[in-house]
């Protein structure tokens, strides 16, 4: 669970990630022998996209709750969709907001509900889809794991993204969708709307890792330790002892400056250490430098962005993202 640090921000737990991590380091320095081969990306299958659902509630008015099976990933992984206010009594189509968790044992995709997302979008005319994303997936296909398939960028990208336009009043276009979110997940968002320009106006990070190669690769190893520890059984993100150049380039935001134009860019970072939380201190002094680096890279290419340094650690900042959130359905086709 999320422990409070003050009554505007939200910390996730580490402690379980740097015991499981620690341990295996050294292994995936060295390379882990017997590694499988990632799954190949699942196919959209007709009416499915690649999905079947496993469990589902939609007694809530607002939070819509479904349980995945997907040969994308090797256990079935959920997805709260939270609706306006008004969705059932009109038939408006919305614009909708993928917001991606942080890494951690104690992320997944009920993370910002108890954070606080019904009250930040209230009134709020946006659908705002919450993934599951692994406790270190890192919103990739991996290079390898010994744990069965877990293509996270498969499953979001070729298979959520449809299955939502497909049962859900959505504006499925370039204008009708944004993604964010915190730490890993704001990794991810950096990512994806890069990667995948025409999915996404609008794109936010709250405390995400923007560079993945300064400091010697500093988020590239942990990445590939993480995700090791604690989703792979050994298998990495992009590869040891040698990483594939190629995913990281991809990936890199501070490498893909010009797929954020046109876009709007908003970058939240923390500036205080925290007296409690070693493991947060250093996290959010690498993800400030490479926020830094990579709002160094916009301005110079002349693309707008909005970006924050506040005081504190490595927390979800329920003022900020309520701002985020307003912003984002500014820059959104209207409902």
């Amino acid at each position: 669970m999320s422990s409070h640090r003050s009554n505007r921000a939200h910390s996730p737990t580490r402690r379980n990630v740097i015991r499981a991590a620690g341990g295996l380091f050294a292994a995936t320095a060295l390379g882990a022998g017997g590694v499988l081969a990632a799954a190949s990306p699942a196919g959209a299958a007709g009416d499915g996209f690649g999905l079947r659902i496993v469990e589902h509630d939609e007694s809530d008015p607002r939070m819509w709750f479904y349980r995945f099976a997907t040969d994308a990933i090797g256990w079935d992984p959920g997805v709260n969709v939270l609706l306006p206010d008004d969705y059932h009594t009109g038939a408006r189509t919305y614009p909708v907001l993928y917001l991606f968790h942080g890494g951690g044992t104690d992320q997944d995709f009920i993370t910002f509900d108890r954070a606080g997302i019904r009250d930040w979008t209230a009134g709020k005319p946006v659908i705002v889809v919450m993934p599951d994303g692994g406790h270190a997936g890192w919103y990739s296909d991996p290079v390898s794991t010994n744990t069965g398939p877990r293509n996270w960028e498969t499953f979001h990208i070729g298979q959520l993204i449809p299955w939502i336009d497909a049962n859900f009043r959505t504006y499925a276009e370039y204008d009708g969708r944004a993604v964010a979110g915190f730490s890993m997940g704001g990794f991810g968002a950096l990512k994806y709307a890069a990667k995948y320009y025409g999915h996404f106006a609008s794109v936010s990070a709250h405390s995400g890792p923007a560079s993945l190669r300064r400091d010697a690769g500093l988020v590239t190893h942990w990445a590939n330790v993480s995700s090791a520890a604690l989703d792979l059984g050994g298998g990495t993100v992009y590869g040891v002892p040698l990483w594939d150049e190629a995913r990281v380039s991809a990936d890199n935001p501070v490498e893909r400056v010009e797929s954020y134009r046109n876009k709007r860019v908003f970058l939240v970072a923390g500036t205080s250490p925290d007296p409690v939380n070693w493991f947060d201190t250093v996290n959010e002094t690498q993800v400030l430098a490479g926020q830094r680096e990579f709002r160094g890279l916009l301005g110079a290419a002349g693309i707008p962005h909005e970006w924050y340094e506040e005081p504190g650690g490595h927390v979800i900042r329920d003022y900020l993202v309520r701002r985020d959130l307003d912003g984002i359905v500014a820059r959104l086709r209207k409902a």
